[in-house]
């Protein structure tokens, strides 16, 4: 199931049942006063994004599972603002990660180090939550792999080359689980062949690996901020059924072109 909304995402989480949803990612407003092509981003006050916020986040508690997790991902000017709402609303026992999705863009500012990441928070709504943590797993690098097969020579669990290999081939095999640091997702480049049109697209990548991560196959996802609707479209590639809005038409328009059969 793939349910696309042209709503105001207040007005679609009234319409939605206690304890229904698994798993919500939102990429939400940033709160930095600007113009973007498709839509007007909130002005950076505290009292507007609490306003804003406040009451969808409530929401957002109200019909996730027990079970379930949230994903608000943002920009740092608000970040600790929607870190104490998280924390009224899930409770700051639930609190699981502030993640960092770093990437690379030029910059000319002289002024300040250039800002370059998003905040992606995570919090589940109990203590019992879905982890896949082997879904996720990434390649070790190769600088690691160096570093891990010194430590253990120098510690004696190897005796030759051959025990060195097996040890970093499994390594290989098995990989890592991700650290709250993301460098190894790149932004959509201008000319990138997932380039929809819309000014602030993610990457299936990104919201492929939180998914993945916090959701099973047959399990509902959420997306408020709907956006491009990557979210949706990466739910229809893994087995997930969806339910998100955006009030922009042209969102929207794109959504249902992503995700038709």
């Amino acid at each position: 199931m793939i349910d696309i909304r042209l709503s105001d995402n207040l007005e679609l989480m009234a319409e939605m049942q206690d304890n229904t949803v698994d798993l919500i990612y939102c990429d939400i407003l940033y709160g930095t006063g600007k113009n973007f092509m498709d839509y007007k981003d909130l002005y950076p006050m505290r009292e507007i994004i609490e306003e804003h916020y406040m009451p969808r986040i409530k929401e957002m508690h109200r019909i996730l599972k027990p079970t379930g997790s949230i994903y608000l991902q943002m920009d740092t000017r608000i970040s600790h603002w929607i870190r104490c709402i998280l924390d009224d609303v899930f409770s700051y026992g639930n609190f699981l990660n502030e993640i960092n999705w770093c990437y690379t863009m030029a910059s000319n500012n002289k002024k300040k180090y250039a800002a370059k990441h998003d905040n992606i928070i995570f919090y589940s709504k109990s203590k019992k939550y879905t982890f896949n943590y082997n879904d996720i797993r990434i390649p070790y690098n190769k600088e690691t792999l160096s570093r891990t097969n010194r430590k253990a020579g120098n510690n004696g669990l190897y005796s030759g080359d051959l025990a060195e290999e097996k040890h970093k081939n499994r390594l290989n095999n098995n990989g890592k689980i991700p650290e709250d640091y993301w460098v190894d997702v790149n932004r959509i480049q201008g000319n990138g062949l997932e380039k929809n049109g819309y000014a602030t697209q993610k990457p299936k990548a990104l919201i492929e690996r939180i998914i993945k991560a916090s959701s099973n196959k047959g399990d509902l996802v959420a997306d408020f901020y709907a956006g491009s609707f990557t979210t949706a479209e990466v739910c229809k590639d893994l087995n997930r059924n969806f339910i998100g809005c955006d009030i922009s038409e042209k969102a929207v328009a794109i959504g249902l072109e992503r995700t038709k059969y």
